[in-house]
């Protein structure tokens, strides 16, 4: 699996159709999500260990020491399969090497649920959903995290 991880001040998602909001956080991570071909809930699990206990936050001597629980803050996590572009061959991306959409839906609902067995605060997009996801990043700091290479 694959997560863009943001630090933020504030973030928010809205289905676009609607426009309701889905999901709304204060300071915390704006998690974008992918599940990979091959992925499975081992994968899931991991992940969301990793991001609830990266130490991207501030210490109060200003060094990233702290996690997300530590600070209070809270995840706002969203689907999200073009994290699994390709661009290696022209300038069309190929999505071939995400997970079909049973699977990654699947696998997304256990990430979620692994984060809160981590006791995170988590807020959600909607799966295979038009959205429009607002953020102020906070750094700015922006990790990228591949359960392939971690």
């Amino acid at each position: 699996m694959r997560a863009l991880l943001q630090r933020v001040t504030e973030a928010s998602v809205k289905a676009v159709e609607t426009d309701e909001v889905l999901g709304a956080i204060g300071p915390g991570l704006a998690v974008l999500v992918c599940t990979m071909d091959g992925d499975d809930e081992t994968d899931a699990e991991k992940l969301a260990r990793k991001v609830a206990r990266i130490r991207i936050f501030d210490d109060p001597d200003g060094k990233m020491n702290l996690s997300v629980g530590d600070t209070d803050g809270s995840i706002l996590a969203i689907s999200q399969f073009t994290l699994a572009a390709d661009t290696r061959k022209g300038n069309r991306p190929s999505f071939s090497g995400g997970a079909d959409f049973g699977t990654a839906e699947r696998l997304y609902g256990k990430f979620v649920e692994a984060l809160r067995a981590e006791g995170a605060s988590v807020e959600t997009g909607r799966f295979r959903t038009h959205m429009q996801v607002a953020l102020v990043n906070d750094g700015p700091v922006t990790i990228w995290i591949d359960t392939a290479v971690v």
